[in-house]
């Protein structure tokens, strides 16, 4: 493994060259799959809290996307922090306090997190890839990746997954980019950090919710396998950053473009209503969107996280085995 911490998975601290000593706690299931060349996937650990689902629809999220994962093969490793240490995995039991956390942590806020030692926190996206990096995770699922929100070019509201993305070598398998965002502006972001962003089976760039956001991508992958040769041939030329693997979601969840779209103004209505920027906006604009989807966004969530976790576990197993056979 190579970052920026000296990691060493049979243990629990990561030191630094100044000597502080920070805890990156690997779970026992999660570090024997990775010892023996395992599969494993990175799970966000905010779209299973009720920060990203409303109780309990955030309790089936984490339990179909880890039977999804568990079933394609590869483990699980629910990220977050417990006691002011990084968790890539938990241990049984622990996803409890995961799922009932009230603290959201975007990558920045790590360092603060771990030097107070926060009790409970769960992970954002730039967050997940961060601890999927330090802990030798590649492959990491989410639903949907946070990106360029409308009316960014006044507000600089630019969500730091899409950087984090950049920095750290894990490939990240989503429906896209969250539908009430400026999508196609959140293409260019991606294009100028130099992430590849590769259409699973499809030529256009998914809208969350809806298939197609109609916006075309260059590059598509129709195999697990064909996704575990681009990421090894990313380690092989030299690129530090990840890939983003555009997931759509499953043709029978999926809520048309026309009906979202109206949704999504309301959302957009709702949080503007309420002063809500950033990622407070979020939490707002989902749940109006539920409400004026009479909650069918919901299942669709679901549906497309179990999709991602599904697929990811496939791109982990076909890449676990595609370098077995290089020793």
């Amino acid at each position: 493994m190579h970052s920026a911490l000296d990691t060493t998975l049979h243990g629990c601290t990561c030191s630094d060259r100044e000597g502080f000593d920070v805890e990156l706690r690997v779970s026992r299931e999660v570090r024997g799959a990775l010892a023996a060349g395992g599969a494993v996937v990175a799970l966000e650990s905010t779209i299973t809290s009720s920060l990203g689902l409303p109780a309990p629809h955030n309790r089936h999220c984490y339990e179909r996307v880890d039977n999804a994962i568990r079933a394609a093969g590869a483990v699980p490793a629910l990220t977050g922090i417990l006691d002011g240490v990084l968790v890539a995995g938990v241990e049984p039991g622990e996803e409890e306090r995961l799922l009932n956390a009230s603290v959201k942590l975007a990558e920045r806020d790590l360092p603060v997190a771990v030097a107070q030692h926060l009790a409970a926190g769960v992970t954002t996206v730039s967050a997940t890839v961060a601890v999927s990096h330090l802990a030798g995770i590649r492959v990491f699922a989410t639903g949907g990746i946070g990106g360029v929100h409308r009316g960014a070019e006044a507000s600089f509201d630019v969500s730091s997954d899409l950087g984090a993305m950049a920095r750290h070598p894990v490939a990240v398998v989503s429906a896209g980019a969250k539908a009430f965002l400026d999508l196609s502006k959140t293409l260019e972001v991606l294009e100028t950090l130099g992430v590849p962003v590769v259409g699973y089976q499809t030529d256009d760039f998914p809208a969350f919710w809806s298939r197609s956001s109609g916006l075309p991508l260059q590059h598509r992958a129709e195999t697990p396998g064909e996704v575990a040769a681009m990421m090894r041939a990313a380690r092989a030329i030299g690129w530090g950053g990840g890939l983003l693997i555009a997931n759509p979601i499953p043709v029978a969840s999926e809520i048309p473009s026309s009906e979202i779209s109206e949704a999504i103004e309301k959302g957009l209505a709702a949080a503007a209503a309420v002063g809500a920027r950033g990622p407070a906006a979020t939490p707002a604009i989902l749940a109006a969107i539920a409400h004026a989807t009479a909650a069918r966004s919901i299942p669709a969530n679901l549906a497309l996280a179990e999709s991602n976790a599904g697929l990811a576990a496939a791109i982990a197993v076909a890449a676990a085995k595609e370098e077995a056979t290089t020793r």
